[in-house]
């Protein structure tokens, strides 16, 4: 497997080069992030280890260009920010995995093996079906390019409804995944389907008959 190392902490990056290539990687080291992103954009590589604060392009902004261009590699973050709020950011914007310095080497490749046993699917940050976008990390919802003030109920619903928009979603499957089991009966679910669609459009959701919803956007 190839790895890309993108850290400016050139003795870190060479020990985990050699760390790696130990394990049996094949590894590209970079030192800033605006060389680390046209790496990343246009090599073959099964997974990157990049740390964030990194001099052109910060970890993060790297991230989320990729993800822009639907690269989909596996990514996990180095950094020394260990607040809740870093490590939230950073897979927010399409990180895979996050993890501390200092670290343990041990555990730095059984993440990087556990990343890339997970195929390397679309996960984007934002959420598009159609003319709907949903930012989960912001709760923020356009529909049509106009912002739509959800409730935090209606949010998870959308938000579901749009995770699973290849396949038309049962009204018991909702009530489990968005109510949690609270007792609701599923009439619930076609009164917030209801809720949801005056706000972003009826044609957004659409009713397959004795099946459930699909959103279309």
């Amino acid at each position: 497997m190839r790895i890309l190392v993108v850290d400016d902490e050139r003795t870190l990056a060479r020990s985990i080069q050699r760390g790696l290539v130990a394990e049996g990687f094949a590894v590209d080291l970079e030192h800033d992030g605006t060389a680390g992103y046209e790496r990343a954009r246009w090599g073959d590589y099964d997974a990157i280890v990049l740390d964030i604060m990194l001099p052109g392009r910060n970890g993060y902004d790297v991230v989320t260009a990729l993800r822009a261009e639907d690269v989909w590699t596996p990514v996990l973050l180095l950094s020394a920010k260990d607040g809740e709020h870093d490590v939230a950011d950073g897979l927010d914007v399409g990180a895979d995995d996050y993890l501390t310095k200092p670290f343990s080497f041990v555990v730095l490749v059984a993440r990087i093996r556990a990343m890339v046993r997970r195929p390397a699917t679309p996960r984007p940050a934002v959420l598009a079906v159609g003319a709907l976008e949903l930012d989960p990390s912001t709760r923020q919802v356009r529909a049509g390019g106009l912002a739509v003030d959800l409730t935090v109920r209606e949010l998870a619903l959308l938000e579901y409804l749009m995770r699973h928009h290849e396949r038309v979603v049962g009204k018991v499957e909702l009530l489990d995944h968005v109510w949690d089991g609270e007792g609701e009966d599923v009439n619930v679910v076609e009164q917030y389907v209801g809720y949801v669609r005056r706000k972003v459009g009826r044609a957004a959701i659409v009713t397959v008959r004795g099946a459930g919803y699909r959103a279309v956007g």
